[in-house]
């Protein structure tokens, strides 16, 4: 049994590539500028539920960015703080401010402990705290600025893909982000436990090497048996791969499909294998809004 890919995660030290087989695991740094290369080999397993393995091995669909079958996605979910299933959890909590593009503002709530790893994990471009407290005071908080402020608790990533190689300046993102928090913290209806946090804008465009980042001109739709993808990375956001390959294209790999797949390493070179998977193109050649 080869190493299977559970996919990509955030560390200080920037993004890695999480390998698992049987109980053991490793990691893969990743490096802005480096070629990398893979082809997958034989058909996709469920990623597991919680650090642990598929029961049955279940075989799991390429386009599925979930990686999991229903029972272990039904596990996941039963033990996940987004879904509003834990309600006990002692840890304190952060309410935050994400900013993925200009109008994109979200709000959201992540463990204090994990510091800004849940930000690095969706993308966000920027992003403030807003305040700090137990888990259920955070999370009637959380509802309370999607209200009153009109934002949502989610931005699709084509949305934030489409807008990350034409950012205004850090200046215009943090003052963005500093107006909406002034509207948040101005607010009296926040729950007595939960301590408001001043404004303090943190950017991850470096951390993304997002700056003269060029459009994409195609995204990977999945992965099958024996295709590759192969390129020089060049920038990355969230669960997003940016990589220019040789046929001068710039494609975005979301590493959500890559948890199950057995994975085996391709010389990339000029003339060598760039992407040979379903690719969906993004300049303009798509119809009826990318559906085919």
């Amino acid at each position: 049994m080869g190493w299977r890919c559970v996919g990509l995660r955030w560390r200080e030290s920037g993004p890695v590539l999480v390998w698992r087989r049987g109980g053991a695991g490793r990691e893969s740094p990743l490096a802005y500028g480096r070629e990398l290369g893979f082809r997958a080999v034989g058909a996709r397993e469920c990623a597991g539920a919680r650090g642990n393995v598929c029961p049955v091995g279940a075989r799991v669909a390429g386009r599925s960015t979930g990686g999991k079958c229903p029972e272990c996605a039904r596990l996941d979910r039963a033990h996940s703080v987004a879904a509003d299933t834990v309600a006990d959890d002692p840890r304190t909590y952060r309410v935050y401010l994400a900013w993925f593009g200009p109008g994109m503002v979200k709000v959201g709530i992540t463990a204090e402990e994990r510091g800004p790893a849940r930000l690095l994990e969706q993308g966000a471009v920027a992003f403030s705290w807003l305040g700090r407290g137990p888990l259920m005071a955070a999370r009637r908080t959380e509802e309370l600025l999607r209200t009153a402020l009109g934002v949502p608790d989610r931005i699709p990533y084509a949305e934030k893909r489409a807008v990350r190689s034409a950012l205004p300046s850090r200046a215009e993102r943090a003052a963005e982000i500093e107006r909406m928090h002034a509207r948040a913290v101005a607010l009296e209806e926040w729950p007595r436990s939960l301590e408001r946090t001043g404004f303090a804008a943190v950017d991850h465009a470096a951390a993304f090497a997002l700056d003269g980042l060029a459009p994409a001109t195609g995204v990977v739709v999945e992965l099958v048996d024996g295709g590759c993808v192969a390129g020089r990375l060049v920038a990355a956001a969230g669960p997003d791969l940016h990589l220019a390959t040789a046929d001068g294209g710039l494609v975005v790999f979301d590493t959500r499909l890559l948890s199950g797949w057995e994975l085996a390493g391709v010389k990339v070179t000029e003339a060598g294998p760039a992407v040979t998977v379903p690719v969906r193109d993004t300049r303009g050649g798509d119809v009826q809004d990318g559906l085919f």
